[in-house]
């Protein structure tokens, strides 16, 4: 681009990080490098959070059950996650991303979308900062990534995936048309497998066969909506802005158990562990919940999801238990056995947002719960609990827990 004034056409970049847990791993510890490597439980119920590609060639995927992965790939190391350094990793590349350019939208711990449009005029254009975002990454981090150049979101986040491993794709505005024909329907958002079985019925394949179908025919075939957003992007059309200001979605905390649970009274029991470490995160940040949700998976796989939105926003362990406990009759069958359970908090606004005093409800278990936060930030974890979690097994016997924003990452 020889005109640094001027806005380029091709201004997003998308960057996701490869195999971001494992790749974590790999860098602290060289000796797990060229090897299949699974991040994931231990102990035997755990789910995988990551593999190498060295582990995906066997076909290990994440949210696998790690006992599959090990009949897939024999060979693999497994090693238990360790969520505070990724976060803190994650941390450190958003200082990266920022110093390039303010438009930074997060959509999880290892990726983003960045507009570079404003910074061509230090930095050159977005492939040159592209390059600069990738070396950086490296020097500092010792971490790969790749990165997609494009002229809007959908196309970034395209060319980042087919970049992949370790890459740098860009797309110029002039070659969108091109680039897209041959592709697979499925390539774009909103096409999942019922989708594309639809479209393929009607002889729909490619993305250029798509283009060529008016949206009124279209519509008949994937409904009003969906014919819309699929006519728009099979011309390459995204006109989604970088939003800077985008919050976390939700906060969650889950637990995969080493043996099934069947007993009311032991699911009790593990919700409260959750939903204090819920309350606990939602603090930290200074944030409130209004809406809170139950996840249950039972031996067989099924997983069964029960929400419920307040009106006043909550953050206390005192708060969430008692609504979870109460969808959990709505969402679990005595004697059943569950291999998982979650709690979430979604609709986050700030901690002092919507609060409203309430005479009816004394703060004191809420300020006993500040308290205890104070207690635990200098002496550790197990310096004060419940009473009744102290029969709870101790940690190094539980496969580990997903303490997580839930903002759909996907450790590509």
């Amino acid at each position: 681009m020889g005109d640094r004034h001027t806005r380029p056409r091709e201004p997003i970049l998308h960057v996701d990080m490869d195999a971001f847990y494992a790749a974590v791993e790999v860098r602290d510890d060289p000796r797990l490098r060229g090897r299949p490597l699974v991040v994931g439980g231990t102990g035997g119920r755990g789910v995988v959070a990551s593999a190498s590609y060295e582990a995906r060639r066997y076909g290990v995927t994440s949210a696998m059950p790690v006992s599959q992965a090990l009949r897939r790939c024999p060979s693999a190391v497994v090693v238990a996650p360790r969520f505070d350094i990724y976060r803190e990793v994650s941390a450190a590349l958003g200082d990266i991303f920022r110093s390039v350019t303010p438009l930074v939208e997060p959509l999880a711990l290892d990726e983003a979308f960045l507009d570079v449009g404003g910074s061509v005029r230090l930095l050159g254009a977005p492939v040159e900062i592209a390059g600069l975002l990738r070396r950086r990454i490296a020097d500092e981090l010792g971490l790969p990534a790749s990165v997609g150049v494009a002229p809007n979101k959908f196309l970034a986040k395209l060319c980042s995936r087919l970049a992949k491993p370790d890459g740098l794709l860009h797309l110029p505005a002039a070659d969108v048309r091109t680039f897209l024909s041959d592709l697979p329907v499925a390539e774009l958002w909103g096409v999942g497998e019922r989708t594309a079985e639809r479209l393929a019925s009607a002889g729909l394949h490619r993305v250029g066969e798509l283009r060529d179908v008016d949206e009124r025919t279209l519509a008949r075939l994937v409904g009003r909506a969906a014919a819309g957003n699929l006519h728009a992007l099979a011309h390459g059309i995204d006109r989604r802005a970088v939003h800077s200001d985008v919050e976390a979605k939700g906060l969650s905390a889950e637990e995969t158990f080493p043996d099934d649970l069947e007993r009311r009274e032991d699911l009790q029991r593990v919700l409260l562990d959750l939903c204090e470490r819920l309350a606990r995160r939602l603090r930290a940040g200074d944030l409130r919940a209004r809406t809170v949700t139950l996840k249950v998976r039972d031996a067989t796989f099924v997983t069964r999801t029960r929400s419920r939105t307040v009106a006043v926003p909550i953050a206390e362990a005192g708060q969430l238990y008692p609504i979870v406990t109460a969808l959990l009759a709505t969402a679990w069958a005595p004697g059943r056995p569950v291999r998982l359970l979650g709690v979430g908090a979604t609709g986050l606004v700030d901690g002092e947002a919507g609060v409203q005093l309430d005479l009816l409800a004394p703060s004191r278990w809420g300020d006993a719960e500040r308290v205890a936060d104070r207690v635990r930030a200098q002496f550790g974890e197990a310096a004060l609990t419940r009473g009744a979690l102290l029969d709870r097994s101790a940690a190094a016997n539980r496969s580990p827990s997903r303490d997580d924003l839930s903002r759909g990452s996907g450790d590509a």
